[in-house]
């Protein structure tokens, strides 16, 4: 085995995958770690339960993982992304689920009646069936047209935007 040394890093070009892959992650841990140790003094910070759900209902609303970190950053005034909600899109997602909702059942239904038509052996069982599902075959298509008003309605709130 070959072992070449550059700026301080061992370096083994002909090892084994096993062996460069264990020296990348100890790098890798190396760098953590002095990461880590930055973090040198501690602060101790006491709040009111008011002021404590304030702070933590904007945290929650970041992309930072810890509390800490994002106080951190708070404190240095140093950017922190924050996730945004548009409440039309919370209303879209609403609306969509219960049509989507709606479609399934239909399409149970429908499902149902076809494997009972296909169950029927003699045309006679056929006929009486056929005028009891013509009901449903009216309300399938009152549903589609109320999904289709509400896609539309969506739409031209969507496209006014």
């Amino acid at each position: 085995m070959v072992k070449c040394t550059f700026a301080g890093q061992t370096i083994f070009p002909f090892a084994p995958e096993s062996l460069r892959v264990r020296e990348q992650k100890n790098a890798k841990m190396k760098t953590k770690k002095s990461e880590k140790t930055k973090l040198i003094r501690k602060v101790t910070v006491r709040f009111k339960v008011q002021e404590y759900n304030l702070i933590n209902t904007s945290f929650k609303r970041t992309t930072k993982r810890k509390l800490s970190e994002y106080i951190r950053f708070v404190l240095l005034e140093k950017p922190v992304t924050v996730y945004t909600r548009d409440k039309t899109i919370d209303d879209l997602m609403a609306q969509f689920l219960l049509l989507k909702n709606e479609l399934s059942a239909i399409g149970s239904n429908f499902n149902q009646a076809v494997k009972r038509l296909h169950t029927m052996d003699k045309p006679a069982e056929v006929k009486p069936w056929l005028l009891v599902n013509e009901k449903h075959k009216e309300n399938f298509f009152l549903k589609v047209a109320e999904i289709n008003q509400k896609i539309a309605q969506i739409t031209s709130v969507w496209l006014q935007e």
